[in-house]
């Protein structure tokens, strides 16, 4: 979703101007015109730089709603819609009901401009943080068609699906994560607590300590000397990293490499087509057109390099060829994923062709995320055994070496 600036006239000749967020020029421009605005030009509102956000974190936790709200409120409303209640009163039921007071508020603002004449559609699409492009879509293709209920249930298997790929995926990344941390911890404690004072013991041995000993005591000095140093640089590192990331051409080279990155890589690109056809799939079963389908799959796509290519592939569908083309010559998608997807083309079956490419690619996470858990135990623990052990035999050189002068 995006933010355009417009000009136009009345019907009555007057000239107006104003601000209006939406997925595309095309469509500012129907927004526009069943307002009876003829529109005269239309432009990316450009993003002004706020320098003051640049000197502070922001610790906001964005909307305050999670998915979960959003599906639990998309399955309440399809129930209620299909059992034939008015929109607005399964609005009014919905946000009493609601444990999330932000949320409550939300459906009550949706509400209100609905009472006010505005469709269900437009009414989500103020509030873009909570309901993105895939959702006000396919509302959209719901209300027109006159099936919302259905549309509603299908968005909430949609939203629930790729909620459980986020979670397979956070999931084998919390226990390499919490045992590089410990490692990290424990080695710091060692440096700066203990290997001072092993280093004190040392210097009253007289004589030359070890060469790895002496390593580890001049990397100890060092890192209590400087910690503040080192702690300032690490965070401005992090905040210059998530900066660049941010730029266009920064978030390419790091989703590139990403996708290069050997066990990592792989699962990325699997969990990206599970993404990319099980949405396309439902946008389209839906009877969303597949050129806005692809627009929106391509900006929730998360990677990049990956949106680059939809983007690509959303052109040739626009000039006539088929999707599968530039998918095949970007060698980012399995040749299966590429084959499939023609054949879905051909057949006229591409929803359920793409859904059945989602269901195996889900069965392939789960394969890739246990590789991964299986492959960073072991490694994470090897690690940690050398980096302590280091240390210590570090520490245990000098003991040994007097204890065999004695000798």
């Amino acid at each position: 979703m995006e933010t355009f600036l417009w000009k136009g006239r009345t019907r009555q000749g007057v000239t107006q101007m104003g601000e209006q967020m939406a997925i595309s020029r095309e469509a500012v421009i129907d927004l526009l015109r069943k307002e009876s605005i003829f529109v005269t030009s239309v432009e990316k509102k450009k993003e002004e730089i706020d320098f003051s956000k640049l000197l502070k974190f922001d610790f906001s936790v964005g909307s305050g709603v999670s998915e979960k709200d959003v599906v639990l409120f998309t399955r309440q409303f399809a129930t209620m819609i299909s059992a034939g209640l008015p929109l607005v009163q399964c609005l009014e039921i919905l946000s009493s009901q609601s444990k999330n007071p932000a949320f409550s508020k939300l459906i009550t603002q949706v509400q209100s401009d609905v009472e006010g004449g505005s469709t269900y559609t437009d009414a989500l699409r103020k509030h873009p943080k909570v309901f993105n492009d895939l959702y006000i879509s396919m509302v959209s293709a719901g209300e027109i068609g006159g099936i919302l209920d259905t549309i509603l249930d299908r968005l909430a298997v949609h939203i629930e699906k790729i909620m459980k790929i986020k979670k397979k995926i956070i999931g084998a990344m919390v226990y390499p994560a919490v045992t590089l941390g410990v490692a990290v911890v424990v080695v710091i404690i060692l440096l700066i607590y203990v290997i001072p004072t092993f280093a004190q013991m040392f210097s009253g041995m007289g004589g030359s300590l070890p060469w790895l000993t002496q390593a580890v005591i001049d990397i100890s000095y060092g890192l209590k000397n400087n910690a503040l140093f080192i702690a300032a640089g690490t965070i401005l590192s992090g905040f210059g990293l998530k900066k660049f990331h941010q730029t266009d051409q920064g978030r390419t080279q790091i989703d590139k490499l990403l996708l290069k990155t050997p066990v990592v890589g792989d699962l990325i690109t699997k969990a990206s087509v599970a993404k990319f056809t099980r949405t396309l799939g439902t946008l389209i079963g839906s009877g969303v057109p597949i050129l806005e389908g692809l627009e929106i799959v391509a900006k929730t796509s998360g990677n990049k390099v990956i949106e680059r290519s939809l983007n690509r592939s959303r052109q040739s569908i626009s000039e006539g060829k088929p999707i599968s083309e530039p998918l095949g010559e970007d060698k980012i998608f399995p040749p299966m994923v590429v084959q499939m997807i023609a054949v879905g083309e051909a057949t006229g079956a591409l929803d359920s062709m793409l859904q059945k490419i989602a269901d195996f690619y889900d069965d392939e996470v789960d394969v890739s995320i246990n590789t991964l858990t299986s492959l960073l135990e072991p490694v994470l623990m090897v690690f940690l055994g050398l980096t302590v052990g280091t240390v210590v035999i570090a520490m245990y050189l000098p003991i040994f070496k007097l204890a065999s002068v004695v000798g």
